[in-house]
This record gives structure tokens, C-alpha cells and sequence, in this order.
């Protein structure tokens, strides 16, 4: 089963369903605390995840805050317990960058990529790159106990669909998968190529969801298992 969850700021109304909510840090988060998969934690550190995991949050992911301190999530999981922390991914995908290579034979030179295998690259809370290739994070942040993972990108193509079928296959079902800017996302694409199976969408989005994946029906586009991902 295909499971569906509405991803919303901590001041927007939620979709009028039965919906499971990713909920992002802010004024208003303390409503959905009880009842959110997640808090999400775009820049802010280790005192206010502590904050809200102490308040009741089931779980909190965290951003930016991570990519800063390697050693943040061992420290919450030992403190509130593994199922209880994870991480927030933004990404785009690397880009590719064109150079002449410095070492050639007497006849010609060589333009080559600066990057040779394509990858999604994590973003910083303003949107930034870091360079830093969200697979291989990913995979380091799931050794240190986090339990687990929202990526929110943007899948455009054939690449993209690759990529997210890797991530699928390394993390399982600690995955979801999230549109970053897309108004139109191929989520049919998203789940017959890039294996997705659990996506988190906007509000506008959420109540899509039977048009964008029409093999599901709205009954069973939320799965109630959703709380043991």
C-alpha cells in the first residue's frame, strides 16, 4: 500500500481529512504535538528538538542543525530513543560543470565533467548547497540511529526516478518522499519507477492525491500503519 501524509506549516489549516500530518517548526506547533508523525526542524539544534520532544512530539527531524554536528542525532537517540529522531533532507540535484582537462596528448584536450555520476546534493535552510551528496549522508545518518528520513526533491526525469529508487532500497521504509516546488508532480512515476511507497504532500496537494496517484482510492491513499514507518 501506497501511504500518503499532508505536510503543512504549524500555521496552516490542515486538508479537512483524516489526515496523518508532517508538521514544520513554528509558532503554532504546539496544536499539533499530540498528533503529527513528526515535527520537522529546518535550521534550529539539539536545545529546541529537546524542547519539543520533552513538550510530546513523537518525533522530531531535524535540518540544517544536523549537517552542522555529526554527533547531534547519537545524542538525541541516546537521550529520547531512536524512534523518536530523524532527519529533514532538501534536495536538488548536483550540478554538472565543464572543465578542460590540464593533462592531454599533443593533439588535443579533453573537456570533462566535474561531476561524473549523477546525485541530489542537500540543501541548508535558506536553500543553499552544500555539495554534500544526500545518498551517502543518509545512509551516515542511518548508522547513528535515526529512524527516519523526509527528503523533499524535486523528481523531474529518468535520473531522478533512479535515484529515489536507490534511496528506497537503502532506507526502506524509513523513507518518505516529498515534492520540494513542484505544483504537478508525476507521483504515478514517483511510485511505478522511483519505488516510492510513502510521500508526504502539501495541503494543496493532499487533496490531489486520488487524481495524482489515480490507482489509489482517497479511502486508502492514508494509511493508518503510517505511525510505524
Amino acid at each position: 500500500m501506497i501511504r500518503c501524509a499532508c505536510l503543512a506549516g504549524a500555521s496552516e489549516a490542515p486538508p479537512d481529512v483524516d489526515a496523518k500530518l508532517f508538521i514544520i517548526d513554528g509558532d503554532a506547533v504546539g496544536a499539533w504535538l499530540a498528533s503529527a508523525v513528526a515535527i520537522i526542524v529546518p535550521a534550529e539544534g539539539e536545545a529546541r528538538a529537546s524542547e519539543l520532544l520533552t513538550a510530546g512530539a513523537a518525533r522530531v527531524l531535524l535540518g540544517e542543525a544536523a549537517l552542522r554536528d555529526s554527533e547531534l542525532i547519537p545524542r538525541l537517540v541516546a537521550r529520547f530513543g531512536a524512534e523518536r529522531i530523524g532527519v529533514f533532507v532538501p534536495a536538488r540535484r548536483m550540478e554538472i560543470t565543464w572543465s578542460f582537462d590540464t593533462v592531454s596528448n599533443a593533439d588535443f584536450r579533453v573537456v570533462t565533467p566535474s561531476l561524473c555520476e549523477a546525485g541530489w546534493e542537500i540543501l541548508r535552510a535558506d536553500a543553499s548547497a552544500t555539495g554534500i551528496r544526500a545518498n551517502w549522508w543518509l545512509g551516515e545518518m542511518k548508522k547513528r540511529g535515526a529512524s527516519m528520513a523526509l527528503v523533499q526533491v524535486d523528481i523531474g526525469d529518468d535520473t531522478d526516478l533512479n535515484l529515489c529508487a536507490g534511496l528506497v532500497e537503502d532506507l526502506g521504509d524509513r523513507l518518505w518522499i516529498a515534492p520540494r516546488r513542484q505544483s504537478d508532480p508525476a507521483l504515478a512515476d514517483w511510485v511505478a519507477y522511483g519505488k516510492a511507497a510513502q510521500i508526504a504532500l502539501s495541503p494543496s496537494l493532499f487533496t490531489r492525491r486520488a487524481e495524482l496517484l489515480p490507482a489509489l482510492s482517497p479511502s486508502d491513499a492514508v494509511s493508518p500503519a503510517v505511525e510505524d514507518a
